[in-house]
């Protein structure tokens, strides 16, 4: 998708919403101005990606639809199987006992998972990318953790981290290992800084809810920076959260305690 028409109740609430679904970052689109609202009517543009910036998004896209091409393999290999397996194995009473009986002959394989280099692959993407960065690993009991650092990252990390948590999810998804840990990526840092903004950000829309008795809806965002918001006003007496919408869409209210009790 190269271009996406964003509404919402100021110009640049539809900017951001159009960015949002378009997964780009600011610095790479052209904007057109459809309406500029008024009452009762929603601002409305028109963001294109840039000529100069189309190429780094059809790599990135290119490499979404490989994901999902390994994906639909995957599933018609284990429904194969299944099939397979139904048609070779009948069941027989005997003495009031159910037996199950399988003809040795139709033993299925158990297929070797294949184990793929998560660093590896992350050094193909940044080379087919024409970017350079240092990779570092860090693992505990149910991560494999990497982080990026080098210059000219901005881009793969995107608007509010977009590229990032869809490449993180990529690797996760196709990167294999025997310990069956997911892959988290990082990149400059930036979970910890975001984390670092988000709570101190939620402190104080929890401080304005609480003295205006008003709900606070924050904009769609990624399960991880939801789960930040979560954790950071869970012991606070004033207020409650609360997700609601479907992915990618999902986003988080926070209500006066008061309020939602009633």
């Amino acid at each position: 998708m190269r271009s996406c028409e964003g509404t919402g109740r100021t110009i640049e609430q539809a900017i951001q919403n159009a960015l949002f679904d378009l997964k780009a970052s600011r610095d790479d689109v052209d904007i057109k101005i459809l309406s500029e609202g008024g009452f009762l009517k929603k601002a409305k543009v028109l963001v294109t990606i840039s000529e100069d910036a189309l190429p780094k998004y059809e790599k990135i896209e290119a490499l979404k639809k490989e994901e999902k091409k390994e994906e639909v393999k995957e599933e018609k290999e284990d429904n194969f199987v299944e099939t397979f397996i139904t048609k070779k194995i009948e069941l027989t009473e005997s003495d009031n006992n159910v037996k199950i009986v399988a003809d040795e002959e139709y033993v299925v394989p158990i297929k070797e998972e294949k184990i793929v280099d998560a660093e590896k692959l992350l050094n193909e993407i940044l080379t087919a990318l024409n970017l350079t960065a240092q990779i570092s690993k860090e693992e505990d009991e149910k991560f494999i953790r990497y982080k990026l650092t080098g210059e000219n990252l901005n881009d793969l990390i995107g608007h509010h981290g977009e590229c990032m948590f869809a490449l993180s999810s990529y690797l996760s998804a196709v990167c294999k290992n025997e310990k069956h840990k997911k892959v988290v990526l990082d990149i400059e840092d930036y979970r910890t800084k975001r984390a670092e903004t988000l709570t101190s950000l939620a402190k104080k829309v929890a401080s304005k809810v609480a003295k205006s008795g008003r709900y606070y809806k924050f904009e769609p965002m990624d399960a991880s920076e939801r789960k930040i918001i979560h954790t950071a006003l869970q012991n606070d007496d004033r207020v409650t959260t609360m997700s609601k919408g479907e992915e990618p869409r999902r986003y988080l209210i926070v209500f006066p305690r008061e309020y939602k009790e009633n």
